[in-house]
């Protein structure tokens, strides 16, 4: 896999740089401003970004508004999004083209390498993987009038796991049902939403979108590194 890091801390860029060649992952390019990103992008063709959300030169939001520029420009480009906080506004707006191809993880998950890489791979293969913190935020969240809050609490259960990128396979794992049980709650979640039958990871693309977006809105992320 190759991939291109947008980091302005250059601790933590060599040492994403590191970690991730050591899993066999080639680091094209690492870079710490939006625009350097996008031009590494259209340079080297890599498969996947990792892009912190605040770069230079105001630390806001240049990072998220560079991968969204990125896949406006080829849609469904896989981006990973590191945080230092839970900002879901930029998970929604990131998973707005139902394309899938997004992770969003605070940075403390760098730390679990087998998590980080895992998480890379996932979004690299088009599916989604968000941070256990973003979707409990998220929870705090819920309108009694969005569809997310008729799914049942099991299905909620389900719902958070897919949010993360579990398979069936390891939702089931994780709740200690079967995979065929842990397929019913999915169709089940997907009938509830509204989402009709088409490409199965299509849906469980726009079942984390509607997830992210049954929240409230939250206070605007303050500025600062």
């Amino acid at each position: 896999m190759r991939v291109v890091l947008a980091e302005d801390v250059y601790l933590l860029r060599e040492g994403l740089t590191h970690l991730l060649r050591a899993h066999g992952i080639e680091i094209v390019a690492a870079v710490d401003t939006g625009e350097a990103l996008l031009d590494a992008l259209a340079r080297h063709q890599p498969h996947a970004a990792i892009v912190d959300v605040r770069l230079p030169p105001s630390y806001t939001d240049e990072g998220v508004r560079a991968a969204i520029e990125a896949r406006t420009r080829q849609p469904g480009f896989p981006v990973l999004v590191l945080s230092q906080y839970v900002e879901q506004i930029y998970a929604r707006e990131l998973l707005a083209d139902g394309a899938g191809g997004v992770g969003y993880l605070l940075k403390d998950r760098v730390f679990d390498t087998g998590h980080f890489v895992d998480a890379l791979r996932r979004v690299a293969a088009g599916g989604t993987a968000m941070d256990p913190q973003v979707i409990s935020k998220l929870l705090g969240g819920t309108s009694p009038l969005h569809p997310v809050a008729s799914l049942s609490p099991r299905e909620r259960e389900v719902l958070q796991l897919m949010a993360q990128g579990r398979s069936n396979a390891a939702i089931a794992g994780q709740l200690n049902i079967s995979e065929g049980t842990a397929g019913k709650h999915i169709a089940a979640i997907f009938t509830k939403l509204g989402l009709e039958a088409t490409d199965d990871t299509n849906r469980r693309v726009l079942a984390v979108l509607a997830f992210l977006n049954h929240a409230r809105p939250g206070p605007p992320p303050s500025a600062g590194p």
